[in-house]
């Protein structure tokens, strides 16, 4: 199987300060990769430079057969191919629920007025808010409004969908409701790259687990490296250390 997301000695800096110093990955088609690490140990930026929302300075990315960090991107059909959500909703407030989820659709995928409609009344359902359709994201908790934002990525029906720490902003009953969502997706086979602190939901959920500290990989494999770290740095990042 040829992966779909394949980064080969990333390098990445803002000024002086290297955030990315040759990571190397690779995700099948189907697989759930939680990245977790301290905060400042790159993996939001590793996972944004997948979607091209940063620009890499070594290396090379492939995601659904985009060479990005060489030459010119199709960020049309990057965007149509990699959907991303981040902690913050980016919500329009002026637009319903349904409104928020039909306009990429029609500005572009191109879809008529009445397949707009369909395609957001499904993923709604999907992620159990049809009846919130009419509701102004004000109206909403955060938790459905984060829903909403995955419904919206949802509807574009990405290969891959990427998750910036999703649940960070939003209490613990909030959290549970929209990491539901997530697990209905990973059951549904979507190929996810999850950046999470929810360490329980990581070990239940991924394929593979990802540990990077100070821009690097520094150690990748299931779900079981958080109950038997092999190095001394992810011994301390669960909690297991001294």
């Amino acid at each position: 199987m040829s992966a779909i997301v394949k980064l080969q000695e990333v390098r990445k800096r803002f000024g002086d300060n290297e955030v990315l110093r040759g990571i190397s990955l690779e995700i099948n088609p189907g697989e759930v990769v939680a990245i977790i690490g301290a905060s400042g140990s790159g993996k939001s930026t590793a996972l944004r430079c997948m979607d091209h929302l940063e620009t890499i300075e070594g290396g090379s990315i492939e995601v659904c057969g985009h060479q990005l960090g060489a030459g010119k991107v199709d960020l049309h059909q990057l965007r149509r191919d990699v959907g991303i959500v981040f902690q913050s909703y980016n919500l329009f407030p002026h637009l319903t629920v349904r409104q928020n989820i039909m306009l990429a659709l029609k500005h572009v995928r191109k879809l008529s007025r009445g397949q707009c409609l369909e395609k957001a009344n499904r993923v709604l359902d999907k992620v159990g808010l049809g009846m919130k359709a009419d509701f102004y994201p004000e109206q909403l908790s955060g938790g459905q409004q984060q829903r909403v934002a995955i419904a919206r990525s949802l509807a574009m029906e990405p290969q891959v969908m990427l998750f910036d720490e999703v649940t960070s902003a939003l209490d613990p009953q909030l959290t549970g409701e929209v990491l539901k969502v997530i697990e209905d997706l990973a059951a549904g086979g979507m190929t996810m790259i999850l950046v999470t602190h929810e360490m329980a939901f990581a070990q239940r959920v991924a394929d593979k687990i990802v540990f990077m500290h100070q821009g690097l990989v520094w150690e990748t494999g299931g779900p079981e490296i958080l109950s038997e770290p092999r190095t001394v740095e992810l011994q301390q990042f669960v909690g297991t250390g001294l």
